[in-house]
């Protein structure tokens, strides 16, 4: 099964454990509404992809020295601008190979200091059938 990260963050959410603010975007016409129901100044822009790596991807319809698929911004304005920029085009990832994939969401998340950070991933360990936590 392969769910979004703002899928996920939802399911977290649910059953009580702390995550960020943040608003998934489905359509352009998402974008100001998301950006404008958290409260920033630090907004995050991240495109919604099967692939790892986002942060580090590069779009195939942008100039080479443009910011890649994970973007922070500092105003309600450039978080909008990112997420217009990034909306609809091709990001490619050392996962994706060079086709890439579109970008048909997004999740902007409110700004946060980030004290460490820590990956979970759950998966079944065919060796003996049951969930394995890496």
């Amino acid at each position: 099964m392969n769910i979004h990260e703002y899928q996920a963050k939802q399911v977290l959410k649910s059953f009580g454990a702390p995550v960020s603010a943040g608003a998934p975007v489905l359509s352009v016409d998402d974008i100001e509404a998301a950006v404008k129901s958290l409260p920033g100044p630090v907004y995050v822009v991240k495109s919604q992809i099967h692939a790892g790596g986002r942060g580090k991807g590069k779009f195939k319809e942008l100039p080479a020295d443009a910011k890649g698929g994970v973007r922070v911004s500092f105003s309600a304005d450039e978080a909008i601008a990112n997420a217009k920029e990034m909306f609809g085009k091709t990001l490619v990832t050392a996962q994706t190979g060079e086709t890439g994939k579109q970008v048909n969401r997004l999740y902007i998340e409110d700004g946060a200091e980030i004290d460490r950070e820590l990956y979970l991933s759950m998966l079944i360990d065919r060796t003996v059938g049951r969930p394995a936590f890496v």
